[in-house]
């Protein structure tokens, strides 16, 4: 069993191209001796976003704190604190802060998303 607190978690920059104003905690993952997914939590400054990409693995997300929109594709779906967004295998995707303060969420993964292929997508110019 693990139990911590995030903050005793170790923060680091999302090192994708694309990424802008992203940070990473891997909170639950393999070397906690869980057999089938991570546990990670973002945290995306105002005005940040996610790489615009896909992947053959799906995301569980659950926003904690802040709003913001998510790309289908070139579609935006708003949603807030308390929201939860389902990420399909290999659709398109990107998380964007519109809010004044930071986007906070989790994001379950497969640990088959380990060594998968990640797409970059091009930029859809919304906005």
């Amino acid at each position: 069993m693990k139990v911590a607190r995030t903050e005793d978690v170790t923060s680091a920059p999302v090192e994708m191209p694309g990424a802008t104003g992203c940070r990473v905690r891997w909170l639950i993952g393999e070397p906690d001796g869980a057999p089938n997914f991570a546990m990670r939590q973002f945290e995306v400054q105002p005005g940040g976003h996610t790489p615009r990409h896909s992947h053959p693995y799906e995301h569980e997300v659950f926003v904690l704190e802040g709003a913001g929109v998510v790309l289908e594709g070139d579609v935006e779906h708003r949603f807030s604190a308390g929201d939860v967004i389902y990420v399909a295998p290999d659709e398109v995707h990107q998380f964007r802060n519109t809010g004044a303060a930071p986007l906070k969420f989790l994001c379950l993964v497969p640990h088959s998303a380990k060594n998968a292929p990640v797409r970059q997508a091009p930029e859809c110019g919304c906005g």
